[in-house]
């Protein structure tokens, strides 16, 4: 186990990319670009379970300062980084928690971008529709 002032990780995911900076032994509290997490996302409370996730399946309370700054894409790809940079820093606090959060999938990197658009499509892969006659 690491005894630390501070533990930082990198989340990314879709466009967005999380700094986590994690402090134990400070006030209890989770805050995003220095907002708190329920006024960040204050829209869903299902995203706020998401990032607590990690929490969830090392079955142990936050009791940790953890300082966010996330940027790029939208809320889902943003809290889909923040959870992967939570589990990171956890996973660099404690060796045996890392198989746990391995096993539950949350130190796997989702590599999945938008497809970037062709020339002479609508989309990525939509084209004209065909006209018989």
């Amino acid at each position: 186990m690491i005894k630390m002032d501070e533990i930082q990780a990198v989340g990314r995911r879709k466009c967005s990319i999380a700094r986590v900076h994690l402090f134990p032994g400070k006030e209890k509290s989770i805050l995003i670009n220095s907002m708190a997490v329920q006024e960040y996302f204050s829209d869903a409370k299902d995203r706020i379970q998401e990032i607590l996730s990690p929490f969830k399946a090392l079955n142990i309370d936050n009791e940790y300062l953890i300082k966010i700054n996330v940027c790029g894409g939208g809320k889902s790809g943003q809290v889909g980084a923040i959870r992967l940079g939570i589990s990171r820093a956890l996973a660099k606090l404690d060796e045996k928690s890392r198989k746990v959060l391995r096993t539950k999938g949350f130190l796997t990197r989702d590599a999945r971008i938008v497809e970037r658009k062709k020339p002479g499509r609508h989309k990525a892969r939509k084209g004209d529709q065909f006209s018989k006659r």
